[in-house]
């Protein structure tokens, strides 16, 4: 089968399209014919790429871990899902992705893709939309009526998260460039912050909630937004212990983990068009270096996605 695969550590330069085995579902697993995939640039650099779950080395990684296909073949035990089942999931980081013709997927991660998508709509939910879900109700435990304020809200995750605390019934503050202030309040904001032109502590005041896509000094300043009982949520790095001394604000860093209930709801809510796919760009597979590049550019207007097979 055709796949992308990192021949080296380092950034998109180091992709390539190659021909591998395919692989082989095993007990409680399914092969997938993948369709799409979306991209997560920053995962060339994750240590999960590199080494296996047994602390193993791997070569020649094969990234991607958005997926949304078709399931090909079943292994043993495998009883949730069928061949012929059209699936969309968050897979595995410490094992190969889907930027190849085939992908192996516990089949505990498989979620009915949403019928109202496109393989390639929906290739941009899993990771991004599963990451602002586990961070604002189950980390963030956001309730209605909230304030939350999301960082870098136009981008893949943030555009999720937007829609999603919109959904929740929260009061939406997020922070772009100028370019996006409009799409934002189109996507749900009740406010918009051109970071720019303004210090978002500026205009943010006595937030529930700050989901931070960043990282650096805007980690560190989003303290400041906090009301007591706040919590800080960063999906990009840890949260300094100093700035929670002597407050009552709880701050703390996570990475996505599958989810299959809460996939099936993210699913519900896009066949719904409560929540849309936001797309930035869609390139073939053999275009993976550039569609790598692409995301890492940032300023994205949601997701980038490989389209593998015609849909």
């Amino acid at each position: 089968m055709k796949a992308v695969c990192a021949r080296a550590r380092g950034g998109p330069e180091q992709l390539g399209v190659e021909d591998v085995p395919k692989p082989e579902a095993g007990g409680g697993e399914a092969l997938v014919r993948v369709h799409a995939v979306g991209i997560t640039a920053q995962e060339l650099g994750w240590g999960a790429t590199w080494k296996s779950r047994a602390g193993d080395d791997r070569r020649s990684p094969i990234p991607g871990h958005e997926v949304s296909g078709v399931v090909a073949r079943v292994g043993a035990g495998v009883t949730d899902v069928a061949p012929g089942d059209e699936v969309y999931a968050l897979t595995d980081f410490y094992r190969d992705g889907g930027a190849a013709e085939y992908v192996v997927v516990e089949s505990a991660a498989l979620a009915p893709k949403p019928r109202s998508l496109s393989h390639v709509d929906a290739a941009t939910a899993p990771l991004s939309a599963l990451t602002a879900w586990q961070a604002l109700f189950a980390r963030g435990q956001l309730e209605p009526g909230e304030r939350v304020l999301i960082h870098a809200a136009a981008g893949g995750v943030g555009t999720f998260a937007v829609q999603l605390a919109r959904w929740r019934g929260a009061h939406v503050i997020g922070t772009c460039s100028a370019q996006n202030v409009a799409f934002l309040r189109s996507l749900g904001c009740d406010e918009v912050i051109d970071y720019n032109t303004t210090r978002f502590e500026d205009a943010a005041r006595d937030c529930d909630v700050v989901l931070d896509g960043v990282g650096g000094e805007t980690l560190r300043r989003s303290f400041a937004v906090l009301r007591d009982g706040g919590r800080l949520i960063s999906i990009v790095g840890v949260p300094p212990n100093a700035e929670t001394r002597g407050r009552d604000v709880r701050a703390s860093f996570f990475i996505v983990e599958p989810n299959r209930a809460e996939l099936m709801e993210i699913g519900r809510l896009l066949n719904e068009g409560v929540v849309r796919p936001i797309l930035a760009d869609v390139l073939p597979l053999d275009r993976a270096r550039q569609a790598f590049e692409r995301s890492l550019l940032g300023h994205n207007r949601g997701k980038v996605v490989l389209q593998v097979a015609a849909t």
